[in-house]
């Protein structure tokens, strides 16, 4: 009797009415854009973060706001209402056991090394990625280069600046502080800038994983897709999966997060170790045989 009580206080104290059919509206709209899938328990943080949008445009309701989006009668609102319910967690050398891999993987490369990084939130995997790189080729200027893409176009733009308080970089060892970043003075004091030679290494561009046509060109040695594929059902899952492989080299890796196994999602990839994939062996050879045509013409 107190919990519900208690739940209904908690109902009729919110700002705007949020039953369960607009989080059901809200959960079908975010997939279909987005391929999110939003369990139960998000109801309260769909209610946080939209609630915010509501404020920001004006409107009093959420079933007037979900009929605006609907319609496409909010200018622009698609883009904040996607970037608002994404969530961007990350740090520097996150997963750290990958970036050995990775050095050990491209530090046999004499040509060209190409990475897609395909959740670059705001930019501390793309930066380490380019870290690593610089640290395996022994030099600032590598021969390679990143492409960083998200669908939520606020962290790209975090991501592009390169900015971060020196709380985000405290857990790195002094010689990659000195070496990679810029520490601010004055006005710009607690904050770090990382070095202009890591941010030329990388193009950051919006890109929505589900859209039918990616605005990429050629083929990596190595895609980071990590800590995604957990807000996608397994049939999006095997979809993404699918159409990274022709973007890969024959020997490409292809990197996932601690709690994904797509080994009962997709044949296109064998676990390779420690939530890195290799190209299943059928993918593999025809890339190669695509390349060598490639390479002729």
């Amino acid at each position: 009797m107190t919990k519900s009580v208690d739940r209904t206080r908690s109902e009729s104290s919110k700002e705007f009415a949020f039953n369960s059919r607009d989080f059901d509206r809200v959960r079908d709209l975010i997939y279909k854009r987005a391929g999110i899938s939003l369990a139960d328990s998000k109801q309260e943080m769909v209610y946080s973060r939209l609630a915010r949008r509501l404020r920001a445009t004006g409107i009093s309701s959420f079933s007037e706001y979900l009929d605006g989006l609907e319609r496409n009668q909010i200018e622009s609102e698609w883009e904040a209402f996607t970037n608002a319910l994404t969530t961007n967690l990350t740090s520097f050398f996150r997963e750290e056991h990958h970036f050995p891999i990775l050095a050990e993987h491209i530090s046999k490369k004499r040509e060209m090394v190409n990475i897609w990084c395909s959740a670059s939130s705001t930019g501390e995997e793309p930066y380490s990625i380019a870290m690593t790189l610089c640290e395996a080729f022994g030099t600032m200027r590598p021969q390679a280069h990143i492409v960083a893409t998200d669908i939520d176009t606020n962290v790209l733009e975090t991501a592009s600046r390169g900015v971060y308080s020196i709380d985000r970089i405290e857990k790195l060892s002094a010689e990659r502080i000195r070496k990679f970043f810029l520490k601010g003075k004055g006005s710009q004091e607690g904050l770090v800038r990382v070095r202009p030679e890591l941010r030329e290494l990388i193009t950051f561009k919006q890109l929505n994983l589900l859209e039918d046509g990616w605005p990429l060109s050629g083929e990596f040695d190595a895609i980071f897709c990590r800590n995604v594929m957990i807000y996608f059902d397994k049939p999006t899952q095997g979809k993404i999966l699918k159409k990274f492989v022709p973007l890969m080299k024959p020997d490409g890796l292809l990197f996932a997060g601690h709690s994904e196994n797509f080994l009962y999602v997709s044949d296109d990839f064998k676990l390779r170790g420690k939530t890195v994939y290799d190209l299943a062996a059928s993918h593999a050879s025809g890339n190669k045989t695509t390349l060598r045509h490639l390479q002729k013409g």
